[in-house]
């Protein structure tokens, strides 16, 4: 895990396994904090005949465990887009299920719905906790940023990657976008592509701002590229 500092809080960033996107880690709150899992992802884009290896919801849970295994975290907190449509839930096979129930039983799980889930609901079917924001630790939680946010706050949605050239080469790697106040975490789901960095709709979202920034872990060290500055 690599330290972190936001909000004048300590974390740390847990890096997803076989390339997966990243969890943050709040040790002051034993919490482990992922955005956008897209959950049923494969499964919505064969209703639509664009075949996609079926495993990706097994493979996104197997990741969340691996990070619960390595953290401790009794919490999760899930930031939108848990499922990748409204009829994923329905959609999730038996295993995945499985996997899902188990996760949720083992910790004090949060849904925070986003916009491919504005009405999710699996309270009752998969345990945990369903709502649109949360404040914790004098922290917003939510799946879009707000530029109405007063408080420190975490949120997801944009999927954002650093793009770099490196000897005549692009390398493209999820990240975390940065300011002051705002934090916008990496998409943590198997197959959930993203968006470069420095994208206008992104900067725009952590307005105002003095400085934004990239931030990834890379190994054991803490990785911060410039993206804008006012």
């Amino acid at each position: 895990m690599v330290p972190f500092s936001f909000a004048g809080q300590e974390w740390r960033w847990v890096a997803g396994r076989k390339g997966g996107g990243q969890a943050l880690f709040w040790p002051a709150e034993n919490a482990l904090l992922v955005a956008d899992l897209h959950l049923e992802k494969a499964s919505a884009y064969a209703r639509t005949g664009q075949f996609l290896p079926p495993y990706d919801s097994r493979e996104t849970l197997g990741r969340v465990a691996a990070a619960l295994r390595q953290t401790g975290a009794r919490r999760v907190f899930c930031l939108g887009d848990n499922f990748h449509d409204a009829e994923g839930p329905a959609r999730l096979e038996p295993h995945a299920a499985g996997m899902l129930a188990a996760l949720t039983r083992a910790t004090d799980w949060v849904w925070i719905t986003g916009n491919h889930d504005p009405v999710l609901a699996p309270a009752g079917t998969w345990g945990g906790m369903v709502t649109e924001a949360l404040a914790v630790g004098g922290v917003a939680l939510r799946h879009q940023a707000s530029a109405a946010t007063a408080a420190p706050e975490l949120s997801g949605h944009y999927h954002p990657k650093l793009r770099v050239r490196v000897r005549g080469r692009q390398i493209a790697r999820p990240c975390a976008v940065r300011s002051e106040r705002q934090l916008v975490l990496p998409a943590f789901g198997a197959l959930t592509g993203g968006m470069d960095a420095a994208d206008p709709a992104i900067l725009a979202a952590l307005q105002p701002a003095r400085a934004i920034d990239a931030v990834l872990a890379a190994g054991d060290r803490l990785v911060e590229y410039p993206l804008w500055r006012g």
